[in-house]
């Protein structure tokens, strides 16, 4: 349960709080504007997105309640994964906090009242990037910070499978 307090809750409230802000910068949908953070490398921006990565279904009337459903799922599935010790060490621990943050914080936007879109603003423009993907524009499609938990989560996850996890001591009996 630490895990959940000490990591998925302060991220889920700082994701809250940078979408909040972006819609409170940057109050028209589309912007004109964003801000140039590092010239011709980062910017923040305001992207709705009703989707999922690099906004596939984005603007499928569906889509909030079938990523809905899917996000539901998920955090049942963690749930109860958790409580049948699915979660054996730290590294397997960490990442299902991280994967708690950035579902809730993305379900969250797509059920709050007058929203029903997840909101990006990290907009990054990779060296070779437009090369690779002319329509692109050069920019990686925008995202936030509970996309960035459940991306690293994933990362980890795949990573934790590749190695043996070391036994966490027993509580000492007293």
């Amino acid at each position: 349960m630490k895990y959940f307090l000490l990591l998925s809750l302060p991220l889920f409230i700082l994701d809250q709080a940078t979408k909040l802000w972006v819609l409170k910068r940057f109050p028209e949908y589309p912007s004109p504007d964003y801000i140039e953070v590092i010239p011709g490398f980062f910017n923040l921006v305001r992207v709705h997105n009703t989707g999922m990565a690099w906004g596939l279904l984005n603007g499928n009337p569906y889509s909030n309640y079938i990523f809905g459903v899917i996000g539901i799922a998920a955090l049942t599935g963690i749930g109860i994964l958790w409580k049948k010790g699915a979660f054996p060490d730290k590294l397997t621990k960490f990442s299902s906090a991280l994967l708690v943050a950035g579902i809730l914080g993305n379900f969250t936007d797509r059920i709050l009242p007058g929203r029903g879109y997840v909101v990006d603003f990290l907009d990054f423009q990779p060296p070779l990037y437009g090369k690779l993907f002319p329509s692109s524009g050069g920019h990686f499609p925008s995202f936030n910070v509970a996309d960035s938990c459940i991306c690293i989560a994933a990362a980890l996850l795949i990573l934790s499978a590749f190695r043996k996890p070391k036994e966490e001591p027993a509580p000492a009996k007293s």
